[in-house]
């Protein structure tokens, strides 16, 4: 997923051999992307998100988190710009409605909206419009859940590093995320790190609510509310 709302060239290319090249740069930490996806979906169940009402997965690319989110909420949409990342995604999850035209999302509508790894696609320049884009999805009172790399963290710098659909991958810093939801409207806006122990220390992960404050958590979760 780069800009947000032009077709991107670049992920058609990526759509098939995504999920391989996917595994070959999470190795490190011990885990398959099952993992992570099962951790996400952690993440929401923590913020006590309300299941019955609809999510937007924003940059779906070949729509991995949709099929998981699918499994608890009532009624996911995917969004994503490349044509071929969508087609995989709707062939994979047919219970998820999925577009590549961002005309197509319907303003008001959702009730929480999830960018995960999709902002250090976007160009600097334009994260305040995709992220405003996203606020004029939200139902009044939604939150914005953005899931992104955390540059504090080495392992995370170099996996990024190794990741082919990641060579135009600019990181976002803690601060600058949060101003650009701040920038962007919404308020209640807060960061947490996450994402602390790989699976050789998989017994400790049950600490990781408390270390929310500890920068060097290998992701960010950074949460924002549109007002009303």
């Amino acid at each position: 997923m780069a800009d947000a709302s032009e077709p991107n060239t670049k992920f058609d290319d990526y759509a098939r051999d995504y999920d391989r090249l996917l595994e070959d740069s999470i190795q490190a930490s011990g885990e398959s992307k099952e993992y992570f996806l099962d951790y996400k979906l952690g993440c929401l169940e923590r913020l006590g998100v309300d299941f019955s009402r609809p999510l937007l997965d924003y940059g779906c690319g070949i729509g991995n988190l949709s099929h998981k989110l699918a499994e608890r909420f009532s009624r996911v949409e995917g969004y994503d710009p490349s044509p071929e990342s969508i087609s995989v995604a709707s062939r994979r999850s047919p219970q998820v409605t999925f577009h590549h035209a961002p005309d197509a999302l319907e303003n008001g509508k959702f009730a929480t909206a999830v960018l995960s790894g999709v902002l250090h696609h976007v160009p600097p320049s334009e994260r305040v419009q995709v992220l405003t884009t996203v606020r004029e999805k939200l139902a009044p009172g939604g939150q914005v859940v953005i899931f992104e790399h955390n540059p504090w963290n080495p392992v995370t710098r170099r996996a990024v590093a190794d990741c082919a659909f990641d060579d135009d991958a600019i990181l976002l810093w803690p601060g600058e995320l949060r101003s650009l939801l701040r920038s962007a409207g919404y308020a209640e806006v807060r960061l947490d790190y996450i994402g602390f122990f790989p699976r050789p220390l998989a017994a400790l992960r049950g600490l990781e609510p408390r270390l929310k404050w500890l920068f060097m958590g290998a992701q960010t979760m950074t949460i924002g509310r549109k007002p009303g």
